[in-house]
């Protein structure tokens, strides 16, 4: 990581607030947002007018391989590009980890350690995240956390339930949905909604998880891809909405979940028991082998399945207000 000294003194940086559907660059700008709420001479640009930002500048960028390059070496020479050019912090989203597989495991790993290298400070969204980028040999030095924020809806409420278990999010490999399947199947449940559409590049792994399904007599309805409104009011018919992640780095479908009123069972993990402790009540821990139970009791019992909080801890004005704190640190 680079010293901090040269650094000019100016916080807020700039910051990154790239265009686009791809979640991380969501999250970018709703964060850029409320730091401009909080602190309105903040600036914020896209990736298509940073060339007219002088040399020097400070910026933040929140940072994945899949948002900055077809590939992860390709990224990695943008955000070195662009870190030659300008004092960078980082926020590290979908940290490498097992589930990568041998062939891009090692790649993103160097992606990401290229990032630090070339960062004057790294922020992530979770306790867990910043053990796996020691585990994975990434950076042992100093990383910032920041949770994902959680913005509570406190007018949603529970209406007529269509006796579905629900998994929220982007369709892919590893989200849990097979061991969702699992569970519905063992609890007797016959429904599964798939609240998204599938990741890019996975639409035939969506077909072939629909046809398992219907082999094991389950119906699978995929929404597609929902404005919030809608989002807010289908995920409050599911009968038993479930985080079963196979391997998390952090999760926006539990903020999610949680901001609109569920409180969902979620098979433990680091970041789950993470999650649970900082909003205690918001979402249910389960151990991977008691995911069937815990679904056949809160399809007995659906009050279970909503936390009743108008607000929830670690608001996204929270989140605005670590980052500017921390910049402030980061500058000193």
């Amino acid at each position: 990581m680079t010293a901090t000294s040269s650094v000019p003194d100016a916080a807020p940086p700039v910051l990154l607030a790239p265009s686009g559907p791809h979640g991380v660059a969501v999250y970018a700008r709703q964060i850029a947002a409320e730091v401009v709420r909080l602190e309105p001479a903040t600036r914020t640009m896209t990736l298509d007018t940073l060339a007219e930002l002088p040399s020097g500048t400070p910026v933040h960028a929140h940072v994945t391989d899949r948002l900055w390059g077809a590939s992860p070496e390709e990224a990695a020479r943008a955000v070195e590009a662009l870190a030659s050019r300008h004092p960078l912090t980082v926020t590290l989203h979908d940290v490498p980890q097992e589930s990568d597989g041998e062939r891009n495991r090692p790649r993103r790993r160097a992606f990401y350690r290229a990032v630090v290298e070339a960062a004057r400070g790294v922020v992530v969204n979770s306790a867990h995240e910043r053990e796996l980028l020691r585990e994975e040999g990434v950076w042992n030095g100093p990383v910032a956390v920041v949770p994902l924020p959680v913005e509570s809806t406190p007018d949603t409420s529970a209406g007529p339930l269509d006796d579905s278990l629900g998994v929220l999010g982007y369709f892919y490999p590893g989200k849990g949905h097979d061991e969702a399947l699992d569970a519905a199947v063992e609890a007797g449940m016959t429904r599964l909604t798939v609240l998204g559409r599938a990741s890019d590049g996975h639409a035939d792994d969506l077909a072939a998880f629909e046809r398992r399904a219907a082999d094991r007599g389950v119906r699978v309805e995929v929404t597609g891809w929902l404005d919030d409104v809608d989002m807010a009011a289908r995920v409050s018919r599911v009968a038993v909405p479930v985080i079963a992640h196979r391997h998390v780095s952090a999760s926006g479908s539990l903020a999610s979940w949680i901001g609109w009123g569920r409180r969902p069972l979620a098979v433990r993990n680091r970041y789950v028991d993470e999650m649970a402790a900082l909003r205690p009540g918001t979402l249910s821990p389960v151990d991977p082998d008691a995911l069937a139970a815990a679904v056949s009791a809160a399809r007995a019992d659906p009050g279970s399945t909503w936390h009743g909080l108008d607000r929830v801890p670690f608001g996204r004005a929270d989140a605005a207000r670590a980052y500017l704190d921390w910049w402030t640190e980061t500058r000193a």
